[in-house]
């Protein structure tokens, strides 16, 4: 009985540490922000997906050539 209880409080627990809200009008201009996007250097991106493309050799290439090793 003390299992299906602690389950059941670990299952409520989770439902109420869940992040979900409502963006008001006026917050959408901070999370529409330049400095909020992922894709804002572009050089940094392409730098990091040829790290990541180039070792690992079963991920396929997403236009990086080589293998495992990293020498292309």
């Amino acid at each position: 009985m003390l299992r299906v209880v602690s389950i059941l409080g670990m299952i409520l627990g989770s439902f109420f540490l869940t992040a979900c809200t409502t963006v008001e009008p006026w917050q959408r201009g901070n999370l529409a922000d330049y400095a909020m996007q992922p894709d804002r250097d572009p050089l940094y991106n392409v730098m990091s997906e040829h790290i990541y493309f180039s070792r690992e050799a079963s991920a396929g290439g997403r236009g990086v050539g080589g293998g495992g090793c990293g020498c292309n």
